[in-house]
């Protein structure tokens, strides 16, 4: 099955690409904004010292960024989902000192997490797209990333955030807080894949979406595909922003529980719901 088939996305891609009025954030790794499928795209630099874009474009922190953001920026054709391309997004690296590793995805300290989501939001963020590899956790550093979600809840900014892939079950400051959709990805009969982070929190509020095999742009100007759970956020955050560009009125608590509420939640379970687009789409026109 087709990864926008899978998660009934295909409908929703069909009435609409976003609108620019729509403002999507995107915390991860710097792009490859001189690919052609950004190429007159509404993509922006946030408060990051000029370091969206790659510097090398085979490290992967640049292929990790580029491929998150073109799954929901890139112009339609470019053999990725290009979920909402006539968005608005900012960027806000938070990988800028790129490891000298090619093959080791660097990790973010929760200082430099918790400025690049207040930072997001005072950039006038509708929804925020999180898939950040943490090191060294620390209750200070806990705490740090629990002020800034609270910041943004109470900005009504919505946080979609990777639930990770270290096959672990548990929570950590991101997933476990209330405001936030934490996503697992999953393969393509909607299963999640063997090293997705679970736990009570991710079943409870999150979903799980294509996590297997995502095609997207490669920041070395070539086609490619990513796995796991930083596959599966954007399509969440695709989505949400397709569903608000639709009803540009609606409260961010009422979009967050259309797309939390249209998966088909049943007994308590440590992996979270099927993302349904097409379902929350129907939820919000009906009331």
């Amino acid at each position: 099955m087709h990864h926008l088939d899978l998660v009934k996305l295909s409908q929703l891609m069909d009435r609409t690409g976003g609108s620019r009025d729509l403002r999507v954030a995107v915390i991860d790794g710097p792009v490859a904004l001189d690919h052609p499928a950004f190429a007159g795209q509404r993509v922006f630099e946030v408060d990051s010292g000029s370091k969206a874009a790659c510097q090398s474009q085979t490290n992967i922190a640049c292929f990790h960024g580029t491929a998150v953001v073109g799954v929901m920026a890139a112009k339609r054709g470019f053999g990725t989902p290009a979920i909402c391309p006539d968005c608005t997004f900012l960027l806000r690296p938070i990988f800028v000192e790129e490891s000298d590793d090619g093959d080791v995805m660097p990790a973010a300290s929760p200082d430099d997490l918790a400025a690049a989501i207040t930072a997001s939001v005072s950039a006038g963020a509708n929804v925020i797209n999180l898939s950040a590899s943490l090191g060294r956790q620390s209750s200070r550093g806990d705490r740090q990333i629990e002020s800034a979600l609270d910041h943004a809840a109470q900005r009504a900014v919505l946080v979609v955030a990777a639930a990770g892939n270290h096959g672990t079950v548990g929570s950590s400051a991101i997933t476990r807080h209330p405001w936030v959709i934490p996503v697992v990805g999953c393969d393509l009969y909607g299963r999640p894949m063997a090293d997705s982070n679970l736990g009570s929190s991710i079943g409870r509020r999150g979903l799980t979406a294509p996590g297997e095999g995502v095609g997207t742009i490669g920041s070395d100007g070539k086609p490619g595909t990513f796995h796991g759970s930083s596959a599966g956020a954007p399509f969440v955050t695709g989505t949400i922003a397709l569903l608000w560009s639709e009803f540009p009125d609606a409260t961010a608590g009422r979009i967050k529980s259309a797309v939390t509420s249209a998966g088909a939640r049943g007994r308590i379970t440590i992996a979270p719901p099927l993302l349904d687009a097409w379902g929350a789409y129907r939820s919000l026109s009906l009331n």
